[in-house]
C-alpha cells in the first residue's frame, strides 16, 4: 500500500477501538491478544511513551511502552495498575496493520519511540520478542537475554531483549 501521509501522535480516546481491532488481528492468531481494557491500562501507565501511527487518518500501527525495571516485564493478561520509576522503558507492544507492512513504518515508529525515550532520559529499551520477531529486533540493535525466563503466556520461543539508548 502506498503510504501518503503518515503521522505519529499520542493515542486519543477515539483511537482505542481501532487499536484493539489491530491488536486482535495481529496477536489473536498467535494466542497473544490482550483485549482493549488491558491495552488501555498499559498506555495509561505512561501515556507520553505510547503512540498511534496513522496513514491518511487510518490507524496503520501503534506502540505501547512504559517504564519497567530492567529484566522485568508486564503480565499479558493483567491490567497495569500504575507506572513505576525506572530508567528502562519496556516496549510492550508494537503492531503494524497488514496492509502497511513492508513499508518501513515499524522502523519509523521505533525511531520515534527511541527519540522520545532519549528525550525523557531513559537509558535502555527492553521488550519481549514474540512469534519469531527476534530477527527484526536484532536488526534494530536489540540484544537477546536468554537468561531471563519468560512465562508460557508469551508463547514459544519468546525472548527478552534490550538495547542501550
Amino acid at each position: 500500500m502506498l503510504v501518503e501521509t503518515v503521522r505519529i501522535r499520542p493515542i486519543g480516546a477515539a483511537d482505542w477501538a481501532g487499536i484493539a481491532t489491530l491488536e486482535h488481528s495481529v496477536y489473536a492468531p498467535k494466542g497473544l491478544s490482550e483485549g482493549q481494557a488491558v491495552l488501555e491500562s498499559k498506555a495509561n501507565a505512561s501515556p507520553e511513551t505510547c503512540f498511534v501511527l496513522t496513514s491518511d487518518e487510518q490507524i496503520a500501527g501503534y506502540v505501547l511502552a512504559m517504564p519497567y525495571p530492567e529484566g522485568q516485564f508486564p503480565d499479558l493478561d493483567s491490567p497495569e495498575a500504575a507506572g513505576c520509576a525506572s530508567r528502562n522503558l519496556h516496549l510492550h507492544d508494537l503492531a503494524i496493520a497488514a496492509a502497511f507492512r513492508g513499508s518501513g513504518l515499524a522502523g519509523r515508529l521505533l525511531r520515534h519511540l527511541t527519540a522520545t525515550a532519549r528525550s525523557r532520559s531513559y537509558n535502555r529499551i527492553s521488550l519481549i520478542a514474540v512469534a519469531g520477531s527476534a530477527t527484526f529486533w536484532s536488526a534494530n540493535g536489540f540484544q537477546p537475554h536468554p537468561e531471563i525466563a519468560l512465562p508460557a503466556s508469551y508463547g514459544a520461543n519468546a525472548m527478552y531483549m534490550s538495547t542501550a539508548i
